[in-house]
């Protein structure tokens, strides 16, 4: 089936590994208005789809999540062609019932960070995108049906607690946040689910269970390199499952891209400022915006 390109951004784990699956490789290192993306946007098929991949952290791991060029990311993707974004990212449970190596559908957010350029608008215009719905029902129903063709556990809808990081949780965090309705905590959905909304794409995350956070102690008798080695194994089991839903989704019938959906008009109603005040030039330099 033919469908407009797919962008696809991999986090933790995923990042490394998904574009050894790609075919018909060529690469794209767009300017944007807020510099360059993470790393350059490989472009190619995975089955019948053409996609654009982006490695969210660079190539080799080299950015923090502080340090990720949100803004950039997006708008190149947009650039490019893509309407529809499937993201990836690691996460820790913050819920007994979601296991590590277990696949997530997000559905909300609650965004801890404050380092990090939250709008393309800034200086330009007073934008309010609506946001209760941060993702994209449409895409996720595809996604959860999709996960019925693999074996890995995925949950339907979770709330994904964003933090700034670098660091992780302290213990007292790690229980407000459980306190709070969290269900996972990340460090890089945020302001990337924003920035896709005000730039009026479909999207949809996809976390990938590494461990649990630390409101569950950990036993004693275990080494913190033995720890680790379990981390490192329950990321590899839950990126190889990322992988086979993202292949599912992608091999399916259904229509990815759709420029009836709501999110392809977020913009409608949500620029307050008068026309008349807007400077031109800033206003032609988002053009690919509104698009």
């Amino acid at each position: 089936m033919s469908d407009s390109i797919i962008g696809i951004i991999g986090g933790s784990g995923l990042g490394e590994v998904l574009a050894e699956h790609i075919t018909d490789v060529k690469t794209e290192n767009p300017d944007t208005p807020f510099g360059k993306p993470s790393a350059p946007i490989v472009i190619g098929k995975m089955g019948s789809r053409k996609i654009a991949f982006l490695n969210r952290h660079g190539e080799g791991h080299v950015l923090s999540p502080s340090e990720v060029p949100y803004a950039a990311n997006i708008f190149a993707l947009k650039k490019l062609g893509v309407k529809t974004i499937i993201a990836s990212g690691a996460v820790g449970s913050l819920q007994e019932r979601i296991a590590p190596g277990n696949l997530i559908v997000v559905d909300q957010f609650i965004d801890k960070t404050f380092r990090r350029q939250s709008s393309f608008f800034s200086g330009v215009a007073a934008v309010h995108c609506e946001l209760a719905n941060p993702c994209c029902d449409r895409l996720e129903e595809i996604i959860l049906e999709a996960a019925k063709n693999i074996s890995a556990t995925t949950h339907a809808g979770g709330t994904y607690v964003c933090m700034e990081g670098p660091q992780f949780s302290t213990r007292a965090e790690s229980k407000m946040h459980r306190s709070w309705g969290g269900d996972l905590i990340g460090m890089t959905a945020m302001p990337e689910a924003k920035l896709a909304r005000e730039a009026q794409m479909c999207y949809a995350l996809i976390a990938l269970a590494s461990d649990y956070d630390c409101w569950r102690e950990h036993d004693p008798n275990v080494t913190k390199q033995a720890l680790l080695a379990e981390i490192i194994g329950n990321l590899t089991e839950a990126t190889n499952n990322a992988i086979e839903l993202i292949k599912a989704v992608l091999n399916s019938d259904s229509q990815l891209c759709s420029d009836k959906c709501g999110c392809r008009k977020s913009l409608e109603l949500a620029v307050w400022t008068k026309p008349e005040k807007i400077n031109e030039k800033n206003k032609d330099k988002l053009s690919i915006l509104f698009e």
